[in-house]
């Protein structure tokens, strides 16, 4: 019998001295050694399981590139300059079930869910017996485990299911995740959530995580982790998606509360210095520990946003002012007449390396734009409120100093926070989100560096969904695939 929802994906946990039967969406590895299935057997076991899960998090194929990269890449702001064939299928939005980029955002955004559920259930077990100590312990890890798991989530819905809320329409009965509370038994059939089952347990989620922070007395205060404020962040991204908007702005203001963070920096030398090494933004909540010892190297998104030819597109670039601090890290070089990015925000200033930079991915700057955006759309808008929150973003650019610079109405005022999230977000993987949630018309597709075809004009990208890999649908566990080709645009 199929198992309904909230039932994880059927993903094997072995111990490491066992062997796998392949290498497919069905199995997954340990925590770098730890035998997740009988080798949680104490507070100090769970806590290092934890500890490892960010391993997977931190993979190429998830959240170290795959994962955050396929929200930018095929849109108006990215640019391909036809150099590689990194992404491309991606880019042209010629994908099909089999795209190696979707393969591995699944594959390894499961592994996440999956450990994080066995480490939420070993804890659970040991918790009644243990010491006040080992509670503390436990209640840590158990505050990251559920962080890891939503986020992962949250990724995994973007990609392989439909935008929740499209400018008020509500998509929530369309197919989302398998969604568990449980680790999935080997060989077990599932099926799939709704996308509102699975942003209602990706909520669940964050809060359990907060909950067992405030019962820990706090969380490990680097930004390396999912803390207190990373998670309020992302429940504050959460919301808004779920276009519920004044708990967006709750979580968003926070964020930052927790974090200590009322202003950003403004100046070209100390916007540049944000990106200069590992850990070097203190505009961030959460980021990975990747740096010029521990990287990607060819497979990283300094990489990808360089050497392999992805760079801002014409189109963004002559969005931001002549004097926008962000553009201080915006060079550029050129190969035999093929214009190539050096980086951007993964350019590691310090090292000169791209492929030593990390991704900062909850950020400050995005929860004022947050709390602007939900200000702006909520049933009883806010202008004030949302110029004021916009303008501390907004005054990257130096032309800007006071509301008065800002748009008077409400509709030149969401027009202008658009393009603000355009230009203080890019790189950081929401542009595709943005354009499917507010119903945009995008013109995609631009390549062959210095001209600019766009192939894909007047796209409405609300429907857009990526296929769930074909070796997942051809397991046979009940795991149903998108009708994807439908929602591919069309050339012109």
């Amino acid at each position: 019998m199929k198992r309904n929802i909230f039932k994880a994906l059927a993903v094997v946990a072995l111990a490491a001295s066992l062997t796998s039967c392949g290498d497919d969406f069905l199995e997954t590895k340990n925590y770098k050694g730890v035998d997740v299935d009988n080798g949680l057997s104490n507070a100090s076991a769970v806590a290092n399981a934890v500890n490892g899960e960010y391993y997977w998090l931190h993979d190429y194929r998830f959240a170290g590139n795959f994962a955050i990269n396929i929200g930018e890449i095929p849109t108006d702001i990215a640019y391909w300059n036809a150099g590689t064939d990194h992404f491309n299928d991606i880019y042209q939005f010629t994908f099909t079930d089999q795209d190696n980029y979707l393969y591995g955002i699944w594959k390894y955004g499961n592994k996440v869910v999956d450990n994080s559920a066995r480490a939420i259930k070993a804890a659970k077990n040991l918790y009644g017996a243990s010491s006040e100590e080992d509670k503390v312990t436990l209640d840590v890890a158990m505050g990251e485990a559920y962080a890891l798991r939503g986020y992962a989530n949250l990724l995994m819905v973007n990609v392989y299911g439909h935008q929740i809320k499209v400018d008020g329409q509500d998509f929530s009965s369309q197919p989302g995740l398998v969604i568990s509370e449980e680790p999935i038994a080997a060989f077990q059939e599932v099926e799939r959530s709704t996308v509102g089952q699975t942003y209602d347990a990706i909520v669940s989620d964050f809060k359990a995580s907060l909950e067992h922070f405030a019962a820990a007395g706090g969380d490990k205060e680097q930004a390396v982790y999912f803390t207190k404020a990373a998670v309020e962040g992302l429940l504050a991204r959460t919301y808004l998606y779920m276009e519920n908007f004044d708990e967006a702005y709750s979580y968003a203001q926070k964020a930052l509360a927790d974090a200590n963070i009322t202003s950003l920096t403004t100046t070209a030398a100390e916007y540049k210095a944000l990106y200069n090494t590992t850990g070097s933004n203190k505009e961030s909540l959460f980021y990975l520990a990747i740096n010029a010892k521990d990287n990607f190297s060819a497979n990283s998104n300094g990489t990808l946003w360089s050497t392999y030819g992805y760079l801002p597109s014409p189109k963004l670039r002559k969005m931001y002012g002549a004097n926008d601090c962000r553009t201080a890290i915006f060079n550029y070089s050129t190969t035999n007449g093929v214009e190539y990015f050096k980086g951007g925000k993964f350019s590691d200033f310090q090292s000169g390396n791209a492929a030593n930079a990390t991704n900062y991915l909850v950020n400050a700057s995005e929860m004022f734009l947050i709390e602007a955006e939900a200000k702006l759309r909520s049933v009883n808008p806010d202008l004030a409120a949302a110029k004021a929150a916009l303008l501390v973003v907004a005054k990257r650019n130096a032309d800007i100093h006071t509301v008065n610079d800002l748009p008077a109405t409400k509709e030149g005022l969401f027009s202008f926070l658009k393009d603000e999230r355009a230009r203080e977000l890019f790189q950081e993987g929401h542009r595709l989100w943005d354009l499917r949630r507010w119903n945009e018309k995008a013109s995609v597709y631009a390549y062959g560096a210095p001209e600019v075809k766009y192939t894909y004009n007047n796209y409405n990208i609300s429907d857009l969904v990526f296929p769930i890999p074909v070796d997942e649908i051809n397991s046979g566990f009940g795991v149903a695939q998108n009708d994807w080709s439908k929602t591919l645009p069309k050339a012109n």
